[in-house]
């Protein structure tokens, strides 16, 4: 069943890229067919197999023979592992469908951030109801905790917001960082969602101090958060019981 899980994730990684593409661009994620945006030619069938095609054309269009980014695998072997793991990790129940979901939506999210500093709210929206309704449904997270998530992620980046434009007059964070930690809040519950914003905190903080200190970035560059958040949101949903155990106990004791 892991190797099935890999190879729906890998399926779902391709359709990922697709909505990486067109999202950003407002184009219908059904038509036309995927094709090359280098010669606009139709990929045929057997050339949009994930990760495997990727191989066999050694990365590059069929026809025109321009290069295939690199993000195409990498998204698809991502997903496919992203599922492995979530079913190794939760197992065969009715919170699988809703991890699938959430990961997806994590991982399309990372993408387009990264690519277009941008977070759609094409989908973040629809899996916050997803997740408010997999809470009343399974009870796990309870709906309340649910909802608190989605009000304490919302409440607590539009305060970042509001803030940073009130001492620094620049907006900390962009409006789809609100429905992102929302989305986390629905998925996990306010006490996830806490420590998932805080290890996004944390990471992204590193990464920016790294980034300035190698003179990748200036220090009024933009740096996506969304990733981060991504990140905090993968590590909560996977460890974030036992992290919170953890910290807990040390803290009792």
């Amino acid at each position: 069943m892991v190797a099935g899980a890999f190879a729906m994730g890998g399926i779902v990684g391709s359709f990922l890229n697709v909505c990486a593409s067109r999202l950003p661009k407002r184009a219908s994620l059904w038509r036309p067919g995927s094709a090359c945006p280098a010669c606009a030619h139709p990929i045929r069938w057997y050339d949009n197999v994930p990760v495997v095609s990727f191989l066999v054309l050694r990365g590059r269009c069929r026809d025109c023979k321009a290069r295939i980014a690199w993000r195409y695998p990498i998204v698809e072997l991502g997903t496919a592992g992203l599922f492995a793991f979530a079913y190794a990790r939760l197992g065969l129940g009715w919170e699988l469908p809703l991890a699938f979901v959430f990961l997806s939506a994590l991982t399309v999210i990372t993408v387009i951030d990264i690519e277009h500093q941008l977070i759609p709210d094409r989908v973040t929206l629809p899996v916050i109801a997803a997740g408010f309704v997999g809470s009343v449904v399974l009870g796990r997270p309870a709906w309340l905790e649910s909802l608190l998530g989605i009000l304490v992620g919302a409440g607590i980046i539009c305060a970042i917001i509001l803030g940073s434009r009130l001492v620094m007059g620049v907006e900390g964070m962009g409006g789809g960082d609100i429905t992102l930690a929302a989305m986390l809040g629905a998925f996990l519950g306010w006490k996830l969602l806490l420590l998932g914003l805080f290890l996004a905190v944390l990471v992204g903080a590193a990464v920016a101090v790294a980034l300035l200190a190698a003179g990748r970035k200036g220090g009024k560059d933009p740096i996506p958060f969304g990733p981060f958040l991504a990140l905090g949101g993968a590590v909560s949903l996977f460890w974030g019981k036992e992290i919170l155990q953890w910290y807990l106990r040390g803290f009792v004791g």
